[in-house]
């Protein structure tokens, strides 16, 4: 009787290899989601933490945010109607229309005549008014005012930090939620003009501060905390959260598609706080007190938000387009399709060259051996510069992007050239046969 074959026994070692190893594999891709997630949330929060520090420290770029709001109509028509407060001219209308009718009435102004010039009263102060709100109005849409505006924001940049983090103090103050300009100097000029040009009772004007409301929330005070927090890392978190997205795409199996993830991710993620933040500018401007007003407020609100909005939309269209990228270098059908048609191109435009008597020579064959160091040093030098650019935007995006889809044109031309070259000794000697 013949014995059955024994059955080999598994080798514990190899299991232990195997299991540790899927282990291994379960634990780099649980820690990739969780990096790309947590990039994904993070870069929103990066772009608030730049436009935190650079509107907080940069002197000079707040200065050039907030200067053109001198010439916005918004802000010219609320300082006209503040400082007309303020300046507070008041002619007793009434009195004077009382007092010349009595003395006309004496030199023998008939009754009727003299109730009739006692109702000018009222008219009396309107024109009174007039008068202030014309200097008012001609003072602000002068270059004076663009330039106390200039001086004041760029002496008070301090009181931005108060605004945001409830530190330093200067022209623009916060008080319960409510932040207010000093348009002292400019009510200044406004009275010496007054004087100047005949108005006799601005010369009573008291020095006294006067502000000028530019936004009023009771938000302000609360997000003091968050906004220091912000202002403090600064610059470090878009690096910190990069250096993380790039973790969970090495940490992948698939690294690619972890690439094209996570910009995607981050792109969406840009979209809906750019969604939010015109949702909460609604909400803001609906919910303003009656002494604020909403068309100054929202030109404020527009300009000092400006340059988050921009990084947003920056963030966002990088994000698209670095997917993209990442989509059309991998090996699915549409992709290769679509290189397969740029080669073919290249190749036929090498052959008509060729046919000219146009040649590249050794630069054809150096570009073959070395093509995919060449597009990846490329593709590393355009990082780089879009890192160190300040303040990149769109157009910033787009201009990088023509600058490497032409190098990449011309990588394809030269290799292609490079391969025709290569062949016609080959193709000779096969003829000769």
């Amino acid at each position: 009787m013949s014995t059955p074959p024994a059955t080999p026994m598994p080798d514990p070692r190899a299991a232990d290899r195997t299991g540790g190893s899927r282990a291994g594999r379960i634990v780099k891709s649980t820690l990739s989601i969780v990096l790309i997630t947590l990039t994904c949330i993070l870069v929103p929060v990066s772009l608030i933490a730049v436009w935190v520090h650079d509107i907080a420290l940069d002197t000079d770029r707040y200065v050039s945010t907030v200067a053109p709001l001198a010439e916005n109509p918004a802000i010219q028509d609320a300082a006209v109607n503040r400082i007309g407060e303020a300046v507070g001219v008041r002619v007793d209308g009434k009195q004077v229309a009382s007092d010349l009718a009595a003395w006309l009435e004496s030199q023998g102004l008939p009754p009727r005549a003299g109730d009739a010039l006692k109702a000018l009263g009222p008219k009396i102060d309107d024109a009174a008014q007039q008068v202030v709100e014309k200097v008012a109005g001609k003072f602000v849409r002068s270059d004076k005012f663009a330039t106390i505006w200039t001086n004041t924001n760029r002496r008070a940049h301090s009181s931005i930090v108060h605004a945001l983090t409830g530190e330093g103090r200067g022209a623009v103050g916060v008080d319960d939620g409510t932040v207010t300009l000093d348009v002292g100097a400019a009510v200044d000029s406004v009275k010496q003009e007054l004087v100047d040009s005949g108005l006799a009772p601005a010369a009573k004007i008291p020095d006294v501060d006067k502000q000028m409301v530019l936004l009023q929330s009771d938000k302000i005070a609360k997000v003091r905390g968050a906004a220091h927090l912000l202002d403090v890392v600064g610059n470090w978190l878009p690096v910190l959260t990069a250096l993380l997205g790039t973790a969970g795409v090495l940490l992948a199996r698939r690294r690619r598609r972890a690439l094209v993830t996570v910009m995607l991710g981050a792109a969406g993620i840009c979209l809906i706080f750019a969604i939010g933040l015109a949702a909460a500018r609604h909400y803001y401007l609906d919910h303003l007190p009656a002494q604020v007003q909403s068309p100054a407020a929202a030109a404020v609100f527009d300009t000092l938000l400006h340059f988050l909005k921009v990084s947003i939309r920056t963030a966002l269209v990088l994000g698209v387009v670095v997917a993209l990228g990442a989509y059309l270098s991998g090996m699915g059908r549409l992709p290769r399709a679509v290189r397969g048609a740029a080669e073919r191109t290249a190749d036929s435009a090498a052959r008509w060259g060729a046919a000219h008597g146009v040649r590249t020579g050794q630069a054809g064959t150096f570009t073959v051996r070395y093509r995919k160091w060449l597009t990846t040093g490329v593709l590393l030098l355009l990082a780089l510069i879009f890192a160190l650019w300040n303040h990149p935007t769109v157009l910033t995006v787009l201009l990088l992007v023509l600058i490497l889809l032409a190098v990449l044109a011309v990588l394809a031309l030269l290799a292609a050239t490079g391969r025709t070259t290569g062949a016609r000794p080959d193709d000779a000697g096969h003829r000769a046969g």
